[in-house]
């Protein structure tokens, strides 16, 4: 590989066994997730988990636990789907697709994101950090904040 003025760049790092299996397991939970599967979330990540998204950043597995109960509380049928993969020494990127419907909102939900993954040394996820447009993906489709929030986006001129 080379950078467009010709340097040579290094290939990233292959991953090694226990983040290629630790992610294809983690990937696998995610996918089935029940309100029942919440409870063994210790299976695929550590105790002290770090998870991040646009609305959290919680450390430990009862946070997380209590996360994921949230959203089965507030949504019907959410489900990941998983639709693309990458690696970097022991980083896992992950392209996915939420989708479920807001109790509260009575409507259907779609989010396209990217997870970043670091793994432990037996292969359970110690971060979880998620990157998704929440502006766009979510607040803009709330009754009247996401009229607001259209509108300054397209006053900043990223309409």
């Amino acid at each position: 590989m080379s950078t467009p003025n010709g340097a040579a760049v290094a290939p990233p790092p292959a991953p090694a066994a226990p983040v290629l299996m630790g992610a294809a397991r983690y990937v696998a939970f995610f996918e089935a997730l029940t309100p029942e599967a919440v409870e063994r979330l210790s299976d695929v990540t550590t105790p002290d988990i770090h998870f991040v998204d646009p609305f959290n950043d919680v450390v430990g597995l009862a946070a997380l636990q209590r996360v994921f109960r949230g959203m089965y509380k507030d949504m019907d049928g959410p489900r990941f789907r998983v639709t693309h993969r990458a690696f970097d020494g022991d980083v896992c990127f992950l392209r996915w697709e939420f989708t479920g419907r807001v109790r509260r909102l009575r409507a259907d939900w779609r989010i396209i994101g990217m997870t970043e993954l670091r793994f432990a040394e037996d292969g359970r996820v110690r971060q979880h950090v998620d990157h998704w447009d929440a502006g766009r993906q979510f607040h803009e489709r709330l009754p009247v904040i996401g009229a607001l929030v259209r509108w300054v986006r397209r006053k900043a001129g990223h309409g």
